[in-house]
């Protein structure tokens, strides 16, 4: 029933299976999720839901038999002529309807009572049916509702590459958010209690600039800083050491795509082989050499693009 219930929500919302992966080698691409213990704590808030929707409907029961059964009774005390049968409540209803009295205002139940007793004879039936279609909404919506918490789960797609990330979250709401490497400025992890007692952490990742581009802001997000979040995932510490490590690589070899105008517009231009004071003669000519192959990349590159 998942399957089914998950396949025509994605199409009914024309949500992609799942997103492609950013700029970057294809033999670097890694793939993240968020932790099974956030899944499991938001199927726990699920079922409470649930939970209350079923309790409201057994009060809201309860309540609607007392009142018809009281309502009968009136009328068959205004009308001694009319041949009106009433049965008795069992002990079980009795008790919840004094459980419901307790927690309503009297008035509210006493107004209930009388507008009922006036009302026309389609009133309580009208009530009953209404009644009968929120029961029939509620188990409608039982498959829909889990199916959008675990897809919610599931659809939660951190990518790495060795030049960019992309997250992706939401199913109602997509959000999906791209960072270049030239713009990446802090890597922090952050772990609430609830996480810590879980296993969970969330990777930060800021750049300045608008690097990347996000289709929504984050709430919390600094005015000056592009934020995205991998959010609860178990490896918080490998998320961080691995996009650290490939954001070094990427700045030591000024990593550039000429036709990624993301990566062309920010890339670090190559710095000046001139030796500072005290350098030794070996090291200053290996950085002539390394300005002299990164002078001659650029004019290869220069010249497949004008060709």
């Amino acid at each position: 029933m998942y399957d089914r219930a998950s396949k025509w929500l994605l199409r009914l919302l024309r949500v992609p299976p799942q997103p492609e992966p950013p700029t970057g080698a294809p033999e670097s691409v890694r793939v993240f999720h968020a932790g099974k213990n956030y899944f499991y704590v938001r199927l726990g808030g699920w079922v409470l839901t649930q939970i209350g929707a079923v309790i409201g409907i057994l009060f809201s029961l309860s309540f609607i038999h007392e009142v018809e059964r009281e309502v009968l009774a009136a009328r068959a005390a205004q009308e001694p002529s009319a041949q009106v049968q009433v049965e008795a409540a069992d002990d079980g209803r009795i008790r919840a309807f004094r459980v419901i009295q307790s927690i309503l205002p009297p008035p509210a139940v006493e107004g209930t009572k009388q507008f009922l007793i006036r009302a026309p004879w389609w009133a309580l039936p009208l009530v009953k049916l209404f009644e009968f279609l929120a029961i029939a909404g509620f188990i409608a919506q039982l498959p829909i509702t889990f199916a959008a918490v675990r897809l919610d789960f599931e659809q939660r797609w951190y990518i790495v590459t060795d030049r960019s990330l992309r997250l992706r979250a939401g199913v109602f709401t997509l959000t999906e958010t791209t960072m270049s490497f030239a713009n990446l400025q802090q890597v922090e992890v952050k772990q609430g209690p609830l996480q810590r007692l879980l296993g969970l952490a969330d990777v930060r990742v800021q750049s300045a600039g608008g690097g990347g581009s996000s289709q929504r802001a984050q709430p919390d997000e600094a005015n000056s800083l592009h934020a995205a979040i991998f959010h609860s995932v178990t490896n918080a510490s490998e998320i961080r050491d691995l996009i650290l490590d490939r954001l070094r690589r990427f700045r030591q070899a000024s990593l550039g795509d000429p036709d990624d105008p993301h990566l062309t517009d920010h890339a670090p231009a190559a710095p000046l082989a001139i030796p500072a004071s005290g350098e030794s003669s070996a090291l200053a000519a290996a950085r002539e050499v390394l300005a002299e192959v990164r002078s001659l990349r650029s004019a290869l590159a220069a010249g497949r693009r004008s060709g």
